[in-house]
C-alpha cells in the first residue's frame, strides 16, 4: 500500500513539475514573438497618416454596436464618447437590452430621441424588438438606439447585426471609453488584407479605474488607486501586449474581448451570430468564424494591435471581480466544449495542433491543476513527505519567473505606447507585481474554481456587474 501510495505522489508532483515547466517555455516563445509582431507593427504604421483613411471614399462602412443593461451611471457619457470618434462612415447602435434602470430615458432624454418606423430583418433569430429610436438633430444623426426584450448581452449583439447597415460591425461594452482614432486603426487591417481575407481584429484594452473622464472623453490617465483594479491593469498589460499579439503573429488567436473588437458582418452572420448558450459569447464566435473558415477552405486570418484603444472600467470589489472570472471560466469550458472537434486534428492546422490544446491546458484547466497542486502540497505536508529544499528551491524559481514576466510586460508598455508617464505610478505597477503570487493570483484560482462549480451545476447567471462610473472619486482600498 505504502509503495502505491509513493507511485501515486511521484506521479502527482512530476505532472505539476512538467506542467509547470511547459508554462513557462510557453511564456517565453509567447514573449519572443510578441516583441517581434509588436516591433513590425510599430515599424510599419509608424508613417501611416489616418487622416487620409478618414476622408477616403473606399474607406470600409463601420457600425459600432453596444449593447447597454443597466447602465444609467455611464450610458450618456459612453455614447457621447462614441459618436465623437473619428471617423465618417459610421454608423452607432446602441441596444438597450431590457434595462430595468433609467437607461433608456436618459438616452432618450440626452440626445432628444424619437421613435420611427424600422423594419427588422431577423438574418439572426432574437428576442422581440420593442421599438427603434432616432434623432432628428444634426449632431446626433449616427445614433440609433433599439429597445428590446431582454435576452442577455449576446442576443443584444445580434440584435444589433441584424439592425446594422454597414459591412463591418464593432462590438463593444456600453460602458468602454474608445480611443478618438479607434475605428481608423482597427479597421486598417481590412483594408490591408491580400491573399488572406481578415474576419475579425481586436486592440488592446486599457483600465480607465482612477482616470479623468470629461464629456464621454478620457483626458489623463492614473494607474488605478483600488488594489484590485490595479492589479488588473498589470493583467491586461500582460494578457494583452504578450498573449494576444503573440497568437495574432502565430495565427492562432482564439479570443478578441467582448469589449472591443471588428468583424465581418457577413462573415458572422452567415456563422449564425453570437452563440445565446454560453456566457462566454465573444470567444465562442471568434472560434466559430474561424472553424467556418477552414472548413470552407478560404484562407483567412484574425488580426490584433497593440494600440491602447479602449477603455474600461474593471471591478473594484472581490465580490464583482469574482463574479467576472467566474463567467470567465465558464465561457471557457462552454467555447471548447463546442468546438471539441478542433482538439488536434489536422484539419484544422495550428487552430487544432496548438492553440486549443494551449487553452485547453494552460487556460480552462490551469484554476483546477493549480488548486489541486496546493491540495496535494497540504497532504504531504502533513504526512512530512516533502523536501522542503528542493521545495522552496522550485518556489522561489517560479515567483521569480512570473515577477520577471509582469516586469517585461511592464517595459513593454513603456517601450510602447506609456500610457502611465510617471515614474511613481510605473514604480507601483512594478511594486503590485510582488504581491500578485501571494494575493491576487490565488483568488483569480478560487474564483476559477468556483467557476467549475458553477458549470457542473448548469449555471448561466452572468452576476450582476455594478458599475460606478466613470469622473467619480475612486476609494483607494480595495
Amino acid at each position: 500500500m505504502k509503495i502505491l501510495a509513493d507511485i501515486l505522489v511521484y506521479l502527482l508532483v512530476t505532472g505539476i513539475f512538467v506542467y509547470s515547466v511547459t508554462l513557462i517555455i510557453s511564456y517565453i516563445v509567447i514573449g519572443i514573438n510578441s516583441v517581434n509582431e509588436t516591433r513590425e507593427y510599430l515599424h510599419k504604421n509608424e508613417a501611416t497618416d489616418y487622416r487620409l483613411l478618414a476622408a477616403s471614399p473606399h474607406a470600409p462602412t463601420v457600425s459600432i454596436l453596444a449593447p447597454a443593461y443597466n447602465e444609467g451611471a455611464t450610458i450618456v457619457d459612453n455614447v457621447r464618447s462614441l459618436l465623437s470618434l473619428y471617423y465618417n462612415k459610421l454608423e452607432l447602435v446602441v441596444i438597450n437590452d431590457g434595462s430595468k434602470d433609467d437607461s433608456l430615458q436618459k438616452l432618450i432624454d440626452a440626445y432628444q430621441l424619437e421613435k420611427v418606423d424600422f423594419f427588422v430583418n431577423y438574418r439572426i433569430p432574437t428576442k422581440e424588438v420593442r421599438a427603434v429610436y432616432k434623432t432628428k438633430h444634426p449632431a446626433y444623426n449616427k445614433l440609433v438606439v433599439v429597445d428590446k426584450v431582454n435576452g442577455g448581452k449576446a442576443d443584444a449583439l445580434n440584435v444589433g447585426i441584424n439592425i446594422a447597415t454597414n459591412d463591418y460591425i464593432v462590438c463593444i461594452d456600453a460602458d468602454c471609453i474608445l480611443e478618438h482614432d479607434a475605428i481608423l486603426k482597427m479597421v486598417k487591417p481590412f483594408l490591408e488584407e491580400g491573399e488572406k481575407k481578415v474576419i475579425a481584429s481586436g486592440g488592446v484594452i486599457r483600465i480607465a479605474n482612477s482616470c479623468e473622464v470629461t464629456n464621454g472623453r478620457l483626458t489623463r490617465v492614473h494607474l488605478p488607486e483600488n488594489y484590485w483594479a490595479r492589479m488588473q491593469a498589470l493583467e491586461y498589460i500582460r494578457a494583452f501586449l504578450l498573449g494576444r499579439m503573440a497568437w495574432a503573429r502565430l495565427d492562432g488567436l482564439l479570443l478578441i474581448s467582448g469589449a472591443f473588437g471588428a468583424f465581418d458582418k457577413e462573415i458572422a452572420i452567415r456563422c449564425g451570430g453570437y452563440n445565446t448558450n454560453t456566457v462566454g459569447e465573444d470567444m465562442e464566435l471568434v472560434v466559430r468564424m474561424r472553424r467556418y473558415m477552414h472548413e470552407q477552405d478560404v484562407p483567412y486570418k484574425v488580426t490584433y494591435i497593440p494600440d491602447p484603444l479602449c477603455w474600461t472600467e474593471a471591478p473594484e470589489t472581490g465580490t464583482i471581480l469574482t463574479r467576472q472570472r467566474n463567467r470567465w471560466t465558464r465561457g471557457t469550458i462552454e467555447t471548447l466544449r463546442f468546438h471539441k472537434k478542433i482538439f488536434l486534428n489536422p484539419r484544422y492546422d495550428l487552430l487544432g495542433a496548438l492553440s486549443y490544446p494551449y487553452w485547453l491546458l494552460f487556460e480552462m484547466l490551469a484554476p483546477l491543476i493549480e488548486f489541486t497542486g496546493f491540495v496535494v502540497f497540504l497532504f504531504l505536508a502533513f504526512f512530512g513527505l516533502i523536501n522542503w529544499h528542493m521545495f522552496f528551491a522550485f518556489l522561489i524559481f517560479i515567483v521569480s519567473f512570473g515577477y520577471l514576466n509582469s516586469v517585461f510586460a511592464i517595459y513593454m508598455e513603456v517601450y510602447t505606447y506609456n500610457q502611465y508617464r510617471r515614474r511613481k505610478e510605473i514604480l507601483k505597477l512594478v511594486l503590485a507585481a510582488l504581491t500578485e503570487p501571494f494575493i491576487f493570483h490565488p483568488f483569480v484560482v478560487w474564483a476559477g474554481v468556483r467557476g467549475y462549480f458553477d458549470f457542473f451545476r448548469k449555471s448561466k447567471s452572468w452576476g450582476e456587474m455594478t458599475r460606478q462610473g466613470f469622473g467619480k472619486p475612486q476609494p483607494k482600498n480595495g
